[in-house]
C-alpha cells in the first residue's frame, strides 16, 4: 500500500457510516433519535390502552428500526461487518464493500485481476446479497479496482 492510497475501512467503520447515513436520513424526515414527538393517537406511548409494559429487547429494536425506516440500512451495515461469511474467504481477502446507495453496492478490489473476476461474478454476487438482505435490495454491484496513480514513464520499457 502506498502513501497516497487511503487505508481500507474495516467492517465496523463501514457499519458506523451506514448508521450515520441513516441518522442523516431520519433528520431529513424530522425524526431524529432522542427527540420526543408528541403523539396522542391510539397505540402511542401515552395511550393508556397500550399497556406500556416491558417488551423483549430484540422486538423493541426491530420496532424502532421499522418506525424510523432504518431496516434496510441496518441490514446493509450488518452485511459490511460480515462480508467474509457472505462472499467467502477468497473473495473477501481481495475485496471490501463500499458505499450502498439506491440499490447499488460499490465493491473495491485490491487488484485489476480481482476487479475483473468480481465483475464476472457480479450476477451471482447480487443474487447472494439479496438472499441475505431481502429480494430486490441490491440491484447492481459496481466494481472498482485499486486507485493507483501512474507517474509519467513509470511503466515504460527501457
Amino acid at each position: 500500500m502506498s502513501e497516497d492510497e487511503p487505508k481500507p475501512k474495516t467492517g465496523i467503520e463501514l457499519a458506523r457510516e451506514a448508521l450515520a447515513q441513516a441518522r442523516a436520513d431520519a433528520a431529513k424526515r424530522q425524526s431524529v433519535p432522542g427527540q420526543r414527538r408528541r403523539r396522542t393517537a391510539a397505540g402511542s406511548p401515552r395511550d393508556p390502552r397500550r399497556g406500556g409494559g416491558p417488551q423483549l429487547f430484540g422486538s423493541g429494536i426491530k420496532q424502532l428500526l421499522s418506525d424510523r425506516g432504518w431496516e434496510q440500512r441496518a441490514a446493509v451495515g450488518g452485511l459490511f461487518g460480515d462480508w467474509e461469511r457472505v462472499v467467502g474467504r477468497d473473495v473477501a481477502e481481495h475485496t471490501r464493500p463500499g458505499a450502498f446507495e439506491d440499490g447499488e453496492l460499490v465493491v473495491s478490489c485490491d487488484s485489476p485481476a480481482w476487479a475483473q473476476q468480481v465483475r464476472l461474478l457480479s450476477g451471482q454476487l447480487v443474487r447472494r446479497l439479496n438472499e441475505e438482505l431481502g429480494e430486490g435490495t441490491v440491484r447492481r454491484v459496481k466494481v472498482v479496482g485499486p486507485q493507483t496513480v501512474r507517474k509519467p514513464g513509470q511503466w515504460r520499457v527501457r
